[in-house]
């Protein structure tokens, strides 16, 4: 995941990559679009995104807080909801998967 820094207002964009997908399509960089909600520096802010996966039809949604390690490393811990695409109301009950992921700052 690529973010940029967020504006006056917290808003960021982006893309994203992921590794694992359930499809058979060539797996390509997404767009993302977030919000960080705007509190002094020193804070460990909230923030929220969504990606819009360019292979399927499918979209992610992410929340999550940004933390400071004992360190000073910081780690985005995420929670997210996948929602793909079904065919029908009767498909509707597999089509919404929950999960976590925890980001690192590359080097």
């Amino acid at each position: 995941m690529v973010i940029s820094d967020s504006n006056n207002s917290g808003v960021f964009s982006g893309s994203y990559l992921t590794a694992m997908a359930a499809t058979d399509n060539t797996i390509r960089p997404s767009p993302l679009q977030g919000v960080q909600h705007q509190v002094d520096q020193r804070a460990q802010p909230t923030f929220g995104f969504t990606v819009n996966w360019s292979f399927s039809e499918s979209i992610a949604v992410f929340a999550g807080q940004c933390f400071l390690d004992e360190d000073g490393e910081e780690h985005l811990k995420t929670a997210w909801l996948l929602r793909e695409e079904v065919e029908s109301v009767a498909e509707d009950w597999g089509a919404t998967r929950v999960g976590t992921d925890t980001f690192y700052r590359s080097k």
